[in-house]
């Protein structure tokens, strides 16, 4: 029973946003000027940033065909502050890429460059170190799925050995998932003509929608972890459908625990309701 509530919960919550996905997918060249890549993607100028210094050192970078957008960067240069990069956006799911490579030679040692970086205020890169992962000159890049639900993707770079350090932000429309039917039905087989609503609670997030339904369906993508919305403490969960005239058919209430909520195995699940008719 847990986990059909996980699914309900978070496929709900994915569908209202997904529907309203029209952002074009957004690429900046930290530190640098406008760059068109080997693909012929065209990267913006540096933008976004709260704060921070431009870099720029020529190096041969081994693992890419785009050496130029590993070249120049931009780093936060030892504030107890982070470097903070935001992007506004319409609230959905979105696929963000960070393109690191560690080209100075006094921090080209394993320990010598040491960060977190942050998404939506919750930690997604913890000790991050580019050279004890790929070594000198070389691209690295590090991808994480995020929600919107402000209007804005915020990533931010805290120092912990020497500086934070960025070369290129990516952020991508939408995010690979797996998904969730929901069918709701009458006791003689027809399907409900109506609205499923959702509101959620927590001591560091709210927030609430509704989603219509289609011949009685809907078909919604999940999303393994809670804390890309900004969930990490316990929280409420309270689901309701309405017909169309407006008469509530079905609801529950739930306090669930984001520890206890990892959905990342399920490739595709089903939930069916059958409701009295009023």
């Amino acid at each position: 029973m847990k986990k059909t509530y996980c699914l309900l919960f978070l496929g709900l919550i994915l569908c209202c946003h997904a529907i309203a996905q029209t952002q074009a997918p957004i690429r900046v060249k930290c530190g640098g000027s406008n760059y068109t890549d080997s693909k012929g993607q065209l990267w913006q100028a540096d933008t976004g940033y709260s704060s921070g210094v431009a870099s720029a050192i020529t190096a041969v970078i081994s693992g890419t065909a785009d050496q130029t957008l590993y070249q120049k960067g931009r780093y936060n240069p030892n504030t107890a502050a982070g470097l903070v990069y935001a992007f506004a956006v319409p609230n959905g799911q979105y696929h963000v890429n960070l393109y690191f490579a560690e080209t100075y030679g006094a921090t080209q040692k394993k320990g010598g460059r040491v960060f977190n970086v942050l998404m939506q205020g919750s930690p997604v890169f913890s000790n991050l170190d580019v050279y004890a992962e790929v070594g000198a000159n070389a691209a690295l890049v590090k991808s994480k799925d995020v929600i919107v639900s402000n209007g804005q993707v915020s990533i931010e770079f805290d120092d912990l050995v020497q500086t934070a350090k960025v070369n290129a932000i990516e952020i991508i429309p939408g995010a690979p998932a797996t998904s969730l039917s929901l069918n709701f039905k009458y006791p003689d087989g027809t399907p409900v003509a109506g609205t499923v609503g959702y509101a959620v609670n927590s001591s560091l997030v709210s927030f609430q929608g509704s989603l219509p339904l289609v011949h009685g369906q809907a078909q919604c993508d999940l999303f393994a972890n809670p804390s890309a919305l900004g969930i990490s403490a316990q929280f409420q969960v309270n689901l309701n459908l309405t017909d169309a005239a407006g008469n509530l058919l079905w609801q529950f209430s739930i306090g669930m625990n984001p520890a206890q909520v990892n959905i990342g195995e399920v490739q595709s699940s089903e939930l069916n309701v059958v409701v009295k008719k009023i």
